[in-house]
């Protein structure tokens, strides 16, 4: 095993961006989304009760920009892509996105870092993930950590 997985060309990748993209969101998007994680709130599928709800509108749930997509960084990192976990996400959320919405996407290499664990030396990588839409309205962060061994 290599005495060090994350060398400093690695650590060069901090900071590195992905070309951005854009998603138009469209109301059966919403919907068979909802559908599909079977959550029945009617401010995601029934837009005469969401008109009634704080939002005036339909909205997609939280989990919706999973199904937007993120561009994928790791290759350009280096580290290979033979042994990767997921190790979790974390969501922040900050404007509902709405039927009609133009979301832009980009990725972007918050974090290297190297641990011990059971397996023996890993690297972490942390990708944030923006969601804005057309009016420049940050709607959600996602930071997703991947560990390679």
């Amino acid at each position: 095993m290599a005495d060090k997985l994350v060398t400093d060309e690695i650590k060069r990748r901090i900071g590195l961006q992905s070309e951005p993209f854009v998603v138009e969101v469209e109301r059966g998007a919403i919907r068979r989304f909802a559908e599909a994680i079977g959550d029945p709130n009617p401010v995601f599928n029934d837009e005469k009760a969401a008109r009634k709800s704080r939002f005036g509108t339909m909205i997609a749930p939280p989990t919706f920009c999973r199904s937007l997509g993120a561009v994928p960084l790791l290759r350009e990192i280096g580290l290979g892509t033979h042994r990767i976990l997921d190790g979790g996400s974390e969501w922040e959320y900050f404007e509902p996105i709405r039927p009609g919405d133009r979301i832009t996407v980009v990725s972007r290499v918050a974090d290297i870092r190297e641990a011990k664990g059971r397996l023996g030396l890993m690297a972490l990588v942390v990708v944030e993930t923006t969601y804005t839409n057309q009016f420049g309205e940050r709607c959600v962060t996602q930071r997703n950590t991947s560990i390679h061994y």
